[in-house]
């Protein structure tokens, strides 16, 4: 008799319990701010129950197509990715907030390229190392192609500018490469040059050199670039250990920005205390063990270089963004993955899921 197949359901629970905290946390950290700004304190909690239910459908649609089918799409997938990376650059199509262009507007709906152009990496190394991992000792045929593809998706992204998921990129390349059995000197090599570009891109943007002061010592301009995480700390102190409940934060009175984007893990912190943000932490922590565990355990290398790579993407974006909140790490523009508001980033998120649930069913987890 065949197996029949089923997802990992530690994964799926972990998947719903921290989108449904999030569509509950993206309504509590913005019904103040939406209120002010749109005069509807449902104006983002409705965005994000329509990305959410999107998400939900596009993870389901994964979850019901065997993955395999995504190794004949790497290019199509790459070619889309990199021509919604041009055109984000050209104005009008590009929508301009704030000095940058990283959305592009379909009527009432934004979209974020580089979101897509994270997923499309990760299933062209899938597909890459599958058939070429044998020969990853040779610098020439075995690293140079993925990296001349992530160095130009890394390029277009930095481009519009975005330094944090042009880091974010790169990042993802290397750990696939290394976990494949790329050889470290290989790796450095290419690394080492790469340090100083890095330092030249933070010295020529003076706001990205502010985030540098910022986090070696916020407290010298805590007014201007040390604000937004003495305001983290704030939060985080005024939770305790229990947290002072759902909806009673003072922070996200106009005192946090991006309370319900990038820094939401700070309201999570002061509504839910200690022991709600150690629980948000030990999900995220059960889903990469998931997703590790989906990754070493699938039938086909393929499936288990895109379980990882889908691991190590959100494992990736989940590290920077509480390195952010929390002051570890200087700050960078990266949400937390499925709890912060913003539509691209959910439903690409979902669809990864959903596609890292659809390995499990084949895996033996």
């Amino acid at each position: 008799m065949p197996r029949k197949l089923a997802p990992d359901l530690w994964l799926f629970g972990v998947a719903v319990v921290l989108l449904s905290l999030g569509v509950v946390m993206v309504y509590s950290a913005s019904a103040i701010v939406a209120g002010d700004r749109f005069h509807d304190a449902y104006f983002f909690l409705k965005k994000q129950l329509f990305w959410a239910l999107l998400g939900a459908a596009g993870l389901w649609l994964a979850l019901r197509v065997d993955y395999r089918r995504l190794e004949r799409f790497v290019l199509p997938l790459l070619a889309v990715s990199v021509a919604l990376l041009v055109l984000v650059l050209i104005p009008p199509i590009g929508q301009a907030i704030n000095g940058t262009r990283r959305w592009i507007r379909l009527g009432p709906v934004s979209f974020q390229p580089v979101e897509l152009a994270k997923l499309a990496l990760v299933v062209y190394l899938a597909a890459f190392l599958a058939k070429k991992r044998e020969g990853l000792a040779d610098f020439w045929q075995g690293l140079l192609s993925p990296l001349v593809v992530a160095g130009v998706l890394g390029a277009l992204v930095l481009a519009q500018p975005d330094l944090g998921n042009c880091l974010t990129l790169i990042a993802l390349t290397f750990a696939l490469l290394f976990l494949a059995g790329g050889r470290l000197a290989h790796l450095g090599l290419i690394l080492a040059p790469a340090v100083p570009l890095i330092a030249i891109a933070i010295w020529m943007a003076p706001y990205r050199l502010r985030r540098i002061t910022a986090f070696l010592d916020p407290w010298s301009d805590p007014r201007g670039s040390g604000f937004q995480i003495i305001q983290s700390w704030l939060a985080f102190g005024n939770g305790g250990v229990l947290g002072q409940g759902i909806g009673a934060s003072k922070q996200k009175l106009f005192y946090l920005p991006e309370a319900h984007t990038d820094f939401i893990f700070a309201i999570v912190g002061e509504e839910l205390g200690f022991v709600g943000a150690a629980a948000v932490v030990a999900l995220f922590s059960v889903f990469v063990w998931r997703g590790l565990r989906i990754g070493l355990r699938a039938p086909d290398p393929f499936g288990g270089y895109l379980a990882l790579g889908i691991t190590v993407l959100i494992a990736t974006q989940t590290l920077v963004n509480l390195g952010v909140v929390l002051g570890l790490l200087p700050t960078k523009g990266l949400p937390l993955p499925f709890v912060s508001f913003g539509g691209s980033a959910l439903l690409i998120t979902m669809l990864s899921t959903g596609v890292l649930l659809n390995i499990s069913q084949q895996a033996n987890v």
